[in-house]
């Protein structure tokens, strides 16, 4: 045992029961400014001003190399049995973190030149808000913006899909669509709709200079009014009677567009 700490070994301790209401609740993840990461990768990745306390498992804490990160920080030894109960995940890995929430404001998503932004809205797979912020990295954004209405981003589950992202991609939520085009007049950045009613296919547009990336809802995609703010309506593509593709591939498919085009210049 580390620091001569005594393990957990109850559901009933006051911390297991907090780490439980954090992965459930995104009320309490709000109030406490707190969210987790489950497994290796999450923590070993993690910015040591965001770890709060680490949690592992009895059976990890054998593993000295993680061990000797762990220590850096506050942290407790959970029973196998109860850390297998508190956590999210279906199999964990044996090593949790509490981490404290990032607070972004909107200059940090703007301060690269002619930025290139997702604009997401009312998402409410956690998967593919992970998946984007993930792609988002490998493509080079600026920044993620969000509706009020799409899901927590310190979702359990969105964290798992971020692979580590969550850490490096910065983060601003906004109340619309429109209300977002009106806080960014002026700024040179074009927002660009992927939509059915798209004049030019996506790689027909220019993404060279600041643009802004508008993904909808998984069912009802963007509503008229994000589609009317938008300043372009692109289309992708479709083959066979597909009409749409799942949120996150439509997303990954406009950044690497992007991407290509700035690392090619054309």
């Amino acid at each position: 045992m580390y620091k001569g700490a005594s393990m957990i070994t109850s559901l009933k301790n006051p911390q297991i029961r907090n780490i439980i209401q954090l992965n459930q609740k995104a009320k309490e993840r709000r109030v406490q400014k707190l969210f987790t990461a489950e497994g290796r990768k999450m923590f070993l990745e993690a910015p040591a001003d965001w770890v709060e306390k680490v949690y592992v498992s009895e059976t990890i804490e054998k593993d000295e190399e993680l061990m000797a990160r762990v220590q850096r920080f506050p942290m407790e030894t959970v029973s196998d049995t109860v850390f297998r109960q508190m956590c999210d995940t279906q199999t964990p890995q044996g090593i949790l973190t509490v981490l404290r929430s990032p607070s972004y404001d909107m200059e940090d998503l703007l301060r690269k030149k002619n930025p290139l932004l997702m604009v997401l809205e009312d998402l409410q797979d956690p998967g593919n808000a992970g998946t984007i912020l993930r792609t988002g990295e490998g493509a080079g954004v600026s920044g993620i913006f969000l509706t009020r209405t799409c899901v927590d981003i310190t979702n359990p589950k969105v964290i798992r899909g971020t692979m580590g992202s969550i850490y490096r991609v910065p983060f601003f939520y906004v109340e619309d669509v429109p209300s977002l085009k009106e806080m960014l007049k002026g700024r040179g950045i074009r927002f660009f709709a992927a939509h059915l009613q798209g004049r030019n296919q996506y790689y027909e547009e220019s993404y060279q200079g600041g643009s802004a990336f508008l993904i909808g809802n998984e069912g009802k995609g963007l509503t008229e009014e994000a589609a009317e703010a938008a300043d372009c309506l692109i289309r992708i593509p479709m083959e066979g009677q597909v009409e749409s593709l799942n949120a996150a591939m439509a997303a990954g498919i406009l950044m690497y567009e992007a991407a290509r085009q700035r690392r090619t210049g054309k």
